[in-house]
């Protein structure tokens, strides 16, 4: 099992909805909050996906979970920790979407939709 502790104050917190992103989580967008490797202390060995010629995906060989994602031809010495894993997603405000350009049309438009605070049960028929 992988753990990690990462600081409260990040580089940034952003909702992705690039392909790639959605592709690697099987989400229509994944939470990244972007720290410097150094102040991200990981407990456990993740497993690595080269997604990329640079970009490397980490996750959790005993769940698959994705936790990590770093590209040092991109964010030197940085690494970005899919926040939706932290124990409390919301210890870090979100700041802002991005790649919205590749966004799935309906992610556009969730507040159009019905909204339940729990599953609403089986359809009627």
């Amino acid at each position: 099992m992988v753990r990690y502790e990462m600081p409260a104050e990040v580089a940034h917190h952003t909702l992705c909805h690039c392909t790639d992103c959605r592709k690697a989580s099987g989400a229509p967008a994944v939470a990244w909050a972007m720290a410097a490797a150094g102040q991200v202390t990981i407990t456990g060995a993740p497993l690595t996906y080269a997604s990329s010629e640079h970009g490397r995906r980490l996750f959790c060989g005993a769940c698959g979970t994705s936790l990590f994602y770093t590209n040092e031809a991109v964010f030197p010495g940085m690494i970005d920790v899919q926040s939706a894993t932290l124990d409390d997603p919301d210890a870090i405000p979100l700041g802002a979407q991005i790649q919205t350009a590749e966004r799935i049309g309906w992610m556009g438009h969730l507040d159009d939709l019905p909204a339940f605070e729990r599953y609403p049960g089986p359809p009627e028929s």
